[in-house]
């Protein structure tokens, strides 16, 4: 069953990839190989952020599919859009309008392999161009289910 998940999952976000890609109007094609790994945060890192009793937690946004985010995604995390489409674009810039610039956001997709994904690197440089300081995208290298899910860290799960 996992495998046909993720099977599901790589399709859907490929499939994705080519229909929004290059041709997405005001969107950026931005590879997600291209992230500095100082914008990088990894699962393990942010697991223990949300499951910590002290500090501020930070903005969670699943700038994915909509169908993945309502199947599954992190405890407290905003469904945002896919970053990889102009639609999505403008509903993150509309979440985030009000918040400071040094606001901590934490970003994910987690909808196929991170060096495949069409919806992280552009959220992310939309994030910096609108002048976010302290945006982390989150290293998911296969997909939300292996990556996540499957390490026991927190989820809400549909129904």
């Amino acid at each position: 069953m996992k495998h046909l998940v993720n099977s599901t999952l790589l399709g859907l976000c490929l499939g994705t990839a080519l229909f929004f890609g290059a041709s997405a109007v005001g969107a950026e094609t931005v590879a997600a190989y291209s992230i500095p790994p100082a914008d990088i945060l990894q699962p393990a890192t942010l697991a223990a952020t949300l499951q910590s009793d002290s500090g501020v937690r930070p903005l969670v946004l699943q700038v994915g599919f909509r169908k993945l985010f309502d199947e599954a995604h992190i405890i407290g995390a905003e469904y945002a859009g896919p970053g990889g489409a102009s639609a999505g674009l403008a509903s993150l810039r509309e979440r985030v309008a009000k918040l400071p610039k040094d606001s901590a956001i934490v970003i994910y997709c987690g909808c196929c392999p991170w060096d495949h994904c069409p919806n992280i690197g552009a959220a992310l440089s939309e994030l910096h161009r609108l002048g976010f300081r302290n945006v982390k995208a989150l290293y998911i290298a296969h997909d939300f289910g292996t990556d996540w899910i499957e390490k026991g860290y927190p989820v809400t799960k549909a129904g």
